[in-house]
């Protein structure tokens, strides 16, 4: 069987305050871009799991979500048989883009499917949440609006159709630095977020990108220039509004023009500021069934 992982961007993100238990709440909508790892999987006759990956520095034993989701799901239910995995990573590691959660959401889908296991998704949504806040969203995929510690979830509307450019420095931003680098007293504007459901439900694309922001963009490109030159390179190649993604340092750019959206690609690879770039769209469910998992 073989499943792709996609990742998320996030057209708004505000934190509200810091919990007694430490965790952040957060208001964030979150987007699926057609940007995917692919994991294969399939029964093995002998017990246990066996997960492979494309880059050597990833682990592949429980330290790895997609190890943890696999074995969460088998020792539940009991499964005997055994499991491999090969996991091939094409999103950006520590990009703030979900890439480890949407692989362990995958892993959910896929052992639920293989084994015959029966769940629902608001069943394999409410076992993920145990592996990381990201995931439940990453099962459920599309556009939604994530709040809590980010497990508490309401679909939206689709995204009007726009177009997606990704460009990642040569950088890593743990979300740990992120929060640090955060001074909650210290935000001087949090995002519209209410604003921007009015404007997809509205399907105006141009309100939308108007107010996406990013609470820890500021923080951020204090620290790691690059990043606020990578959003001032793909606004001016014409991008709707560009925005650092979750904690970072990826950054997006929104397009209403494919062409456009090629030229800046063109003009950000040719700059050398970011490592990663990658040209794509929005992806979006139809009818409440996605057409992969």
């Amino acid at each position: 069987m073989r499943l792709k992982a996609m990742a998320k961007i996030n057209l708004g993100l505000d934190v509200l305050r810091k919990r007694e238990d430490g965790y952040h709440e957060v208001r964030m909508i979150m987007q699926t871009i057609r940007m995917y790892d692919i994991l294969d999987i399939r029964k093995t006759k002998k017990p246990g799991i066996v997960l492979t990956t494309n880059l050597p520095f990833i682990p592949t034993d429980r330290r790895n979500l997609v190890y943890k989701a696999a074995e969460m799901l088998m020792d539940e239910f009991g499964v005997e048989e055994g499991l491999s995995i090969k996991l091939r990573k094409f999103i950006p590691v520590a990009a703030g883009m979900a890439g480890g959660s949407s692989d362990a959401a995958a892993a959910f889908v896929g052992v639920n499917r293989l084994f015959h296991l029966g769940l629902t998704e608001e069943q394999l949504m409410e076992r993920a949440v145990k592996v990381g806040a990201d995931v439940p969203y990453c099962i459920m995929r599309g556009t939604a609006l994530a709040e809590g510690i980010g497990e508490k979830l309401t679909r939206l509307p689709k995204v009007p159709k726009c177009y997606v450019l990704v460009g990642k420095p040569g950088i890593n931003v743990s979300t740990k630095t992120a929060y640090e680098n955060l001074n909650l007293a210290g935000i001087e504007r949090h995002p519209d977020i209410d604003g921007m459901i009015g404007d997809i439900k509205n399907g105006d694309l141009y309100a939308m990108a108007s107010k996406m922001e990013n609470v820890f963009e500021p923080g951020i490109v204090g620290q790691y220039p690059v990043i606020g030159q990578i959003r001032d390179l793909m606004e001016e190649k014409g991008a709707l509004r560009a925005v650092m993604s979750g904690s970072g340092p990826t950054v997006f750019g929104i397009f209403d023009d494919r062409d456009k959206m090629a030229a800046a690609a063109r003009s950000l690879r040719k700059s050398g500021l970011a490592k990663t770039v990658f040209a794509t769209d929005i992806y979006n469910r139809d009818g409440g069934v996605t057409d992969d998992k």
